[in-house]
């Protein structure tokens, strides 16, 4: 799948260094694969959940979410936000969605 884009993962691994290893190993995951539905990107990633039309990726044993727009269509992921657990929990990315 085509990733839109790293620099969302890179931006926020340069608040949190923490997470870089765990973000960028998620991309690669992404990044060498074709998932063709929702079935198939939950095989490969099992704490991952639809919140209405997007995707909320668990990384990091519980202490990052990546949410995503995904068209297995075209084979691309957008990022639309990268959160700790507790900004996720906040609930106002939430609040965005159209």
């Amino acid at each position: 799948m085509k990733l839109i884009s790293n620099s969302a993962l890179v931006n926020f691994a340069s608040h949190h260094p923490e997470s870089t290893k765990v973000l960028q190993a998620w991309r690669k995951v992404i990044e060498k694969n074709s998932f063709q539905n929702w079935s198939e990107l939950k095989n490969t990633f099992n704490s991952v959940d639809k919140v209405g039309e997007l995707t909320v990726f668990d990384v990091g044993g519980n202490k990052y979410r990546i949410i995503a727009f995904i068209r297995f269509t075209k084979q691309i992921i957008y990022i639309k936000a990268v959160l700790t657990h507790n900004e996720y929990d906040k609930g106002q990315w939430n609040n965005e969605q159209h």
